[in-house]
């Protein structure tokens, strides 16, 4: 039997992360004190460095325009091909 795959909040990785950084505990401790592996920790702590690196140097503000260009250009390429796929769905209708 399987396990369940468990989803945690940005807020919960947020507050574990921080607890990594301070260096207060070692990475087991802090894994046993929120029930995560220590894997875990130590990837939301490489992950909080790298995003507060990229705030300071304005690296966020361009992946979100990135993102919100591709995002744009994924909407526009969805909206073509369902026009497609409706021609030819009454294309094929009529034969």
């Amino acid at each position: 039997m399987s396990k369940k795959r468990r989803k945690f909040t940005a807020e919960f990785k947020t507050r574990v992360a921080l607890d990594a950084l301070s260096g207060e505990h070692t990475l087991s401790e802090i894994a046993s004190k929120y029930g995560v592996h220590p894997n875990q920790v130590s990837q939301w702590k490489k992950q909080a460095k790298e995003g507060i690196a990229a705030s300071f140097s304005g690296k966020a503000q361009k992946v979100q325009q990135s993102d919100e260009a591709r995002i744009k250009e994924l909407h526009a390429k969805i909206g073509q091909l369902t026009v497609e796929k409706d021609f030819l769905q009454q294309a094929f209708a009529k034969i």
